[in-house]
């Protein structure tokens, strides 16, 4: 599974930094579980080890703390000098023991943490712009940290799984799924149904007949499918799984 840029999210699914500080936290409980040598390991991002991850995620810190610069001061500050600065540091990072990847990730995420304080709802007014010019405004700054932290953390492959994700969360983030895969005209019709009473219709149904797929499974289950690929809880009525369009 790839590792892309940024995603659109809903208007109204904002979250607040405490999200983002307790999901950190659990991250850094994983990390400080790791054995040395554990970094080498491959995670769920294709080509990327856990080392990759670990340092896009401190990279990622930094990319949006600049990116909360830009909205406090009002001058633009890019997340990251170029997509080949920003591939560089990853790649000369991925390689550093399991100590240096937690501290890396700790400095970086609490120098974030303080900058967002800064944030108020005036710092709204200016319009931000993510990795690949995907706008944003600050009040998403914390979602998009989130996502990356919560997804991400899974992707190290280390026992956290989007089972491990706080019920409302996974609610908020599989909701975001199905909305991305709504908007993408290769996604094939079905229909998804969770077993907490959740019902997703995806694509034009009544044109597509018994083409539609019917697909169940937990909220956690269904998200890991559309955002990872992950097929473990999920089930597909009468069939295989359909594919999902690259990308997804």
């Amino acid at each position: 599974m790839p590792c892309g840029p940024a995603r659109g999210y809903g208007a109204l699914m904002r979250h607040t930094w405490d999200h983002v500080a307790d999901a950190t936290d659990a991250l850094m409980a994983t990390i400080e579980s790791l054995p040395e040598g554990a970094q080498f390991d491959p995670s769920l991002c294709r080509g990327w080890t856990r080392g990759h991850v670990l340092t896009h995620l401190a990279r990622n810190a930094e990319g949006l703390g600049n990116l909360v610069t830009w909205a406090v001061t009002k001058v633009e500050t890019p997340m990251y000098p170029s997509a080949q600065a920003r591939n560089d540091a990853i790649e000369a990072g991925a390689r550093r023991s399991v100590a240096a990847l937690r501290d890396d990730i700790r400095n970086a995420s609490t120098w974030l943490a303080l900058g967002a304080r800064a944030l108020s709802p005036a710092d709204d007014e200016t319009e931000l712009e993510l990795r690949g010019g995907v706008p944003e405004r600050a009040s998403g700054l914390a979602t998009r940290r989130l996502r990356e932290v919560v997804y991400h953390h899974v992707d190290v492959q280390a026992g956290y799984t989007f089972a491990d994700v706080p019920a409302e969360l996974v609610a908020d983030f599989l909701s975001d799924e199905v909305a991305r895969l709504r908007s993408d005209p290769a996604a094939p019709p079905m229909i998804l149904r969770t077993a907490e009473g959740d019902e997703y219709v995806v694509g034009d149904i009544a044109l597509a007949g018994d083409r539609t797929a019917y697909l169940s499974g937990s909220r956690a289950a269904l998200l890991g499918w559309l955002a990872r690929g992950l097929t473990d809880g999920v089930e597909c009525q009468g069939g295989p799984l359909p594919e999902l369009p690259e990308g997804s």
